[in-house]
């Protein structure tokens, strides 16, 4: 890998993977932590303990657009990349890129604009 544009391709693909899983993650402990409190709820759990598990949550809640907007950047950058570097298209790192745009698209908002402007 002498080519300096591979080493930034594969750089570039693993921070697109690593905030799309980042995404990923923070909703699944969302999801978690509004089931915690609908069962704190359900047994009739202190008041205190309820907020203390509703702030987590919001917590967690607070991440996914801010994960959201860095994955839309990482996102439209490695796009470009990949758009000047046509040349290194039949490279590995470059196939891998591809295939990480692919599966990262899922996890972008569908209305981009929301997030471009914040």
């Amino acid at each position: 890998m002498s080519d300096p544009r591979l080493r930034t391709l594969k750089i570039k693909t693993g921070v697109v993977k690593r905030l799309a899983k980042e995404k990923i993650t923070y909703e699944k402990e969302a999801l978690q932590q509004q089931e915690r409190i609908n069962k704190y709820k359900e047994q009739g759990k202190d008041g205190h303990d309820i907020r203390k598990q509703e702030e987590v949550l919001q917590e967690s809640l607070m991440m996914v657009p801010d994960c959201q907007r860095r994955l839309m950047r990482a996102y439209e950058e490695l796009k470009k990349i990949l758009e000047t570097e046509q040349d290194l298209k039949e490279s590995e790192v470059y196939i891998e890129a591809e295939k990480v745009l692919e599966e990262a698209e899922e996890q972008l908002p569908k209305d981009s604009n929301v997030l471009l402007t914040a």
